[in-house]
């Protein structure tokens, strides 16, 4: 495995990142003067001669919108290339295709239930190796290395129990056993967090998620520090055939012009609603970085500006259990009990049965996804109008 030789610093943007949020990216190829990008939804290009191209050919190659969006990510990531993928597991799948039969992966033992899935039905079936680890301690993740190991894939906060990992600490393992480090995203966003910063080498997204921000359209994107290893991965996606339609590519930049003023209300709400329900009698755990009791409060305050609006909690065992959950997710009013996050609704989500389904129940227990858990995705509703409903229910 290729892995950049590089030293690590911060990357100077050409604006600050609420303003390349809006103006990042913008497509050079429309002469109209129209404001926002056009959706080129073709599916081939004309060439002008025998030889000759216009710099686009077939839109599972490369197409002016989803160019746009991809150079927008990259500038936000500070990385040098970013891909845009039909989804976030389309960006994963074709992630695992830079790996080989025989090579190992130390991956963090709380992961979204789908990259669990992936790589344990999948991954293994290909003939990779997966080592799980509590990345939240670097030792951890240091013995476990081994000749083969070719990278070390992590979440923070992590999904759904909000660990955080040192991304500094991680990198370091990596630069010293040369393998790549790549770090999901998805729940901070650049806004927060901008993992090339700190040392990683791809950092993936659910585009779905925050980036677009509207619960309306599927999209995964990876951002790459190393040209060689975006323009391996280019290849791959244009065999593979995963790239992020034009229309899509356009939801997703036109969310992500609202992304910076999104989050930080997110986060304001979250930040209230994660107090509130820490004080609750009935509720058990709370995990939310931005409280000072979590374990993982001060690597964000290290590493990232903001601690994001995902709240996970527990409620309490003598508060009636699995009874309890039910009838939160029936009797909530305003909150959706749907799976996703990051969009402008709240929506409540239950690992048990949804995200994290596909990891035995066993399993699910010992790492800490009790048939208790539920995981809260705050939105832009008011958050005393969220708080009441919560309490209601």
């Amino acid at each position: 495995m290729i892995r950049a030789n590089r030293t690590i610093m911060k990357k100077r943007r050409s604006m600050e990142l609420e303003t390349l949020c809006i103006h990042g990216g913008r497509a050079d190829t429309d002469k109209s003067g129209a404001i926002s990008t056009p959706i080129y939804q073709t599916a081939t290009f004309a060439h002008p001669a025998l030889g000759k191209s216009t710099g686009f050919d077939y839109t599972r190659d490369s197409n002016p919108t989803r160019d746009a969006l991809e150079a927008t990510m990259a500038e936000l990531e500070g990385g040098a290339q970013a891909l845009a993928f039909t989804s976030g597991m389309a960006a994963a799948t074709c992630l695992m295709e830079m790996f080989k039969q025989g090579d190992h992966i130390v991956a963090s033992d709380d992961l979204y239930g789908g990259t669990y899935r992936l790589f344990n039905q999948i991954s293994l079936k290909n003939g990779l190796t997966f080592d799980w680890a509590d990345t939240t301690d670097p030792a951890k993740v240091d013995a476990l290395i081994r000749p083969e190991t070719k990278a070390i894939f992590i979440e923070t906060p992590t999904n759904p129990l909000m660990h955080v990992t040192d991304i500094r600490a991680i990198a370091r393992i990596a630069r010293k056993n040369h393998i790549l480090l790549i770090v999901d995203n998805t729940f901070l966003s650049p806004v927060f967090l901008r993992p090339i910063e700190l040392g990683a080498d791809i950092v993936l997204h659910s585009a779905s998620k925050y980036l677009a921000g509207h619960n309306d359209t599927l999209a995964g994107i990876l951002v790459c520090d190393s040209d060689i290893i975006a323009d391996r991965l280019r290849y791959l996606r244009l065999t593979t055939g995963a790239a992020l339609a034009p229309f899509d590519s356009w939801l997703v930049s036109r969310g992500l012009k609202t992304l910076s003023v999104r989050l930080k209300k997110q986060e304001e709400s979250a930040r209230q609603i994660a107090g509130w329900l820490a004080a609750c009698p009935k509720i058990g755990k709370v995990y939310y970085p931005g409280l000072p009791s979590h374990k993982g409060h001060g690597i964000s305050l290290k590493q990232s500006s903001g601690f994001g609006g995902m709240i996970s909690f527990e409620v309490a065992e003598g508060a009636g259990g699995e009874g309890l959950v039910r009838n939160i997710l029936e009797r909530v009013k305003l909150i959706q009990f749907a799976e996703s996050l990051g969009g402008t609704e709240t929506l409540i989500t239950y690992p048990t049965t949804q995200t994290h389904a596909a990891i035995p129940e066993e399993e699910r227990n010992a790492r800490g996804i009790t048939n208790r858990l539920l995981r809260l995705s705050v939105g832009l509703e008011n958050a005393c109008d969220l708080i009441a409903d919560l309490a209601q229910a």
